[in-house]
């Protein structure tokens, strides 16, 4: 695979992609069916996207980054919206691919690792010093899983509390006993192929950026 050869800052995209982000999270905030689903869903990534948006006079990601962060907040909009058992996927494409579920929960716990491996992994480099390499890859890796897991478990507290009731349905298993593992799978997967995908170039932008 080869990616395009990376450039500098883009200007205006990063007030683009805030205006975009408000306008997602009004968009599937009006339209979703359960509060607590969608406040679970998108409010813990729009609090992250504040973060950004408040510390990025003191620490600018690169491009990106915050391009990769957007695209994951979409995906939690629409969960968030529609559930992402429910969340519209041509059936055409399930017959084709031979899935028996709804993969956008598979989806979503990929890029649960894929974008957070990114942000980390720069991070590390940018602010921690860390040398490029082994050692910032198993890092990454280790802690995109735990991330996985630490959001598994807070699953399982939040139904506990508040769906005590409706466990495999607001979990959105679709029926797979599995589920949990598997999506931990996802995002261990995600973080892996990020960094194998996205490394050099990550690097070469972050040289772009005089960082």
């Amino acid at each position: 695979m080869t990616l395009p050869e990376p450039r500098g800052p883009v200007p205006g995209l990063f007030p683009a992609l805030v205006v975009l982000g408000v306008a997602l999270a009004t968009w599937s905030g009006l339209g979703a069916p359960d509060v607590g689903v969608w406040a679970f869903e998108v409010l813990p990534l729009a609090t992250v996207l504040v973060v950004f948006i408040v510390r990025r006079r003191r620490f600018r990601f690169t491009d990106l980054s915050y391009v990769l962060l957007t695209w994951f907040f979409v995906i939690q909009c629409l969960g968030g919206r529609y559930t992402f058992a429910e969340v519209p996927f041509p059936e055409a494409w399930i017959d084709a691919l031979g899935l028996e579920r709804n993969p956008c929960d598979r989806i979503g716990h990929f890029f649960q690792g894929f974008v957070p491996a990114v942000l980390l992994r720069e991070w590390l480099i940018r602010r921690r010093g860390l040398p490029r390499g082994g050692t910032v890859f198993w890092l990454v890796t280790g802690c995109c899983l735990a991330f996985s897991a630490a959001y598994e478990l807070l699953e399982m507290a939040t139904v506990l509390l508040f769906y005590p009731d409706a466990g495999p349905e607001w979990l959105g298993m679709q029926g797979d006993p599995w589920d949990a593992q598997w999506d931990m799978t996802m995002a261990l997967s995600g973080a892996v192929l990020a960094q194998l995908l996205l490394g050099r170039w990550q690097d070469r932008l972050m040289r772009l950026d005089g960082r």
